[in-house]
């Protein structure tokens, strides 16, 4: 514990002992949540590997999870240059909002929609909106409504022409044909109820898997 506590006296606590812990998905880096530590309960986290907070409103400790069963994972801990807030990457068991989101930032205020970046998740959402609210005119629609025989098709006939694109050795064509192939992958990932998160996931864990192979080979 004594070396917790060396790296608990450098940080910069608030007149009430608290420091805001900016709480992220490791592999997404989506931001889940923002909550308060005080040296107690950061000195918890680091010890235990699960993040634990300090409730501004009950004033006590309370450990992720300990109720929902939705425990956070802790991967890294990373003070700012003035050492008065952290960052704590977490592989999370379940959602980190307590209404049931993935992350309690929801409330969209603002975007600038000359500057948004595009993004498979957004891809998705559009692509789930085409199922839960059918568009008349919609391909997308038409796809949900067939069912996942159709899908299934599609997805095979997307594989094929993307095996024809790289056997021609045609990069543009190929890059248009893997996006159709994403896309009917993705189509096909919402009607079966799989996630971007659970792929991303699954592609970690390999990752990781695959490091530690290559450092036993080092060894």
């Amino acid at each position: 514990m004594d070396h917790y506590e060396e790296l608990v006296s450098k940080l910069k606590f608030d007149e009430k002992g608290l420091i805001p812990a900016i709480v992220q998905d490791y592999v997404t880096h989506e931001v889940l949540t923002l909550a308060y530590m005080n040296a107690e309960s950061l000195g918890i986290t680091l010890a235990e590997k699960r993040t634990c907070f300090f409730s501004r409103s009950r004033q006590c400790l309370w450990r992720k999870g300990e109720t929902s069963g939705n425990v956070q994972e802790v991967v890294s801990v990373t003070a700012d240059c003035d050492g008065d807030a952290l960052v704590v990457q977490v592989k999370k068991a379940g959602p980190a909002c307590h209404t049931g989101a993935e992350s309690c930032f929801f409330n969209e205020l603002y975007e600038n929609e000359e500057v948004k970046p595009f993004a498979l998740a957004g891809l998705m959402d559009v692509i789930a909106g085409r199922k839960t609210e059918p568009k008349e005119g919609s391909y997308t629609t038409y796809l949900f409504n067939k069912g996942k025989d159709k899908i299934l098709k599609k997805v095979g006939e997307e594989c094929t022409e993307v095996l024809i694109g790289g056997a021609k050795g045609d990069k543009e064509e190929t890059v248009y044909e893997i996006g159709d192939l994403i896309y009917h992958v993705m189509v096909l990932m919402v009607e079966m109820g799989i996630s971007l998160e659970e792929v991303t996931r699954e592609l970690a864990k390999r990752h990781v898997i695959d490091k530690k192979v290559k450092q036993e080979r080092m060894q």
